[in-house]
């Protein structure tokens, strides 16, 4: 059941939490899934937030810790002690989401959690997902699964499964591996169902299977299994041994990661930051750029001083120095937005590089054409001399086509030497553009006027 979390809703909350009227609070809530309470946890104040997380039940903290704000969950797990993290959150936690908790600890406090932790294999298995980087396949993956060997029968395989079951919240795939652990395919529940109970697994498994690697990156990971939509794919390690299971619940979290981040670098913003961050953070992350934009204005505006005879002589020109200049940014951006997707899907591949870059050159042009003949139009129905509507239209034309160039080749080039090419389509484009379309805009207005 969803339920909608109004504003007057956490006003009556924060009512019942400032007159500690506690079973009210619990029936309020009592509900709500835990993705729910964490988020009327993050429109609270910390000492309110903490106050309700208190009064959850045992069985649902766990799940909450892992969806709060990252700030929020860092000071709760500051309050707790190493053993009620290990005992009341990370002995409930699936593996994935237990070494994802973990890895925001510091390193002492890690460790003591560790040794807390009651289930030997439980606190193997995560220690074990802290070895890899947080944005590669064994950084997402989750140690839980049910494997069957392919020598068993259907009836060894049932009672096999139902052991491993009671450690799995939820079974999504049934795989199949050798004695030496390698991953061969996948069970079908139809399968074990239908089929008599004293037949080979290795008769009936299918061997058609998709999986990453370890090291995967963690966008790759999302890339393939939207490509077959996937629900849940196997990892494995170099020597093909099977060492966990990626959901589809893991995939969207990297996906709204990776877009958030694309954005902000579009926008101008060169770290992760969030809205909580603080002044010194977000002003990191923003000035760089604004920097770069104040250079660009400054180059900018030295180019026209460079022609400032030239223009004191046609002042007309002065007039249109914002349209050259804002059709070229927005064009770049465009094109390197376009670019920057398909780089991010997978549907721009070596070889269809220089016919991409074609086809933008085709299309930029196509638009240049159509846009200088509009303007023409408008510069004579004011009556301005015919010299300017040629000087304009061949000026805008031409910057859109470098424009679209610069957008199209900028992110491939990135891309090539490993640099988030989202970089692109943000002030990087638009500053460079403006720079040669003010200094295009004016050369050939020289070269046709002397």
């Amino acid at each position: 059941m969803q339920i909608e979390i109004t504003s007057a809703f956490i006003e009556e909350l924060i009512d019942l939490i400032d007159h500690k009227n506690i079973p009210a609070i619990v029936e309020k809530l009592e509900d709500f899934h835990p993705a729910d309470i964490a988020e009327i946890m993050d429109d609270l104040s910390f000492e309110e937030a903490i106050y309700v997380f208190e009064l959850m039940d045992d069985d649902i903290v766990s799940d909450i810790i892992v969806e709060l704000e990252e700030d929020v969950r860092e000071r709760i797990l500051r309050r707790l002690s190493s053993k009620q993290i290990a005992s009341e959150l990370i002995d409930d936690l699936e593996t994935d989401d237990a070494a994802d908790i973990l890895a925001e600890l510091p390193e002492k406090k890690k460790q003591e959690v560790i040794s807390e932790i009651e289930d030997v294999e439980h606190a193997k298995d995560i220690v074990d997902l802290l070895r890899y980087d947080e944005d590669s396949a064994g950084g997402l993956m989750a140690k839980e699964l049910v494997k069957v060997n392919e020598n068993w029968t259907v009836l060894t395989c049932v009672k096999e499964m139902r052991k491993q079951a009671e450690d799995v919240d939820k079974v999504h795939s049934i795989y199949v591996v050798d004695d030496e652990n390698k991953l061969l395919g996948t069970l079908s529940l139809k399968s074990l169902l239908t089929t008599p109970t004293k037949t080979p697994i290795r008769d009936i498994f299918i061997e058609d299977i998709h999986f990453v690697e370890v090291n995967e990156a963690s966008e790759e990971v999302a890339i393939i299994m939207q490509k077959y939509d996937l629900f849940v794919i196997p990892v494995v390690d170099d020597l093909n041994h099977l060492v966990g299971r990626i959901t589809i619940d893991d995939i969207v979290d990297v996906i709204v990661e990776e877009a958030e981040k694309d954005y902000q670098m579009a926008s101008g913003i060169s770290q992760d930051v969030e809205s909580s961050d603080t002044v010194w953070q977000l002003f990191k992350a923003r000035f760089p750029w604004l920097l770069i934009g104040l250079f660009g204005s400054l180059t900018s505006g030295n180019i026209i001083g460079f022609f400032h005879e030239f223009i004191q002589q046609y002042i007309l020109l002065i007039t249109f120095i914002p349209l050259i200049a804002a059709m070229g940014g927005n064009v770049g951006v465009q094109s390197s937005a376009i670019i920057v997707q398909g780089l991010a899907n997978n549907t721009i591949r070596d070889g269809g590089m220089f016919k991409r870059v074609f086809k933008e050159i085709a299309l930029s042009l196509s638009i240049g054409i159509v846009l200088s003949i509009l303007i023409s139009l408008f510069i004579l129905w004011q009556g301005s001399d015919k010299i300017y509507a040629v000087i304009i239209s061949s000026a805008l034309t031409l910057v859109i086509v470098i424009a679209a160039l610069i957008g199209t080749l900028v992110p491939l080039v990135l891309d090539k030497y490993d640099i988030d090419p989202a970089i692109a389509t943000g002030p990087f484009i638009t500053t460079t553009n403006d720079i040669l379309g003010v200094f295009i805009y004016f050369s050939i207005a020289q070269m046709i006027l002397t």
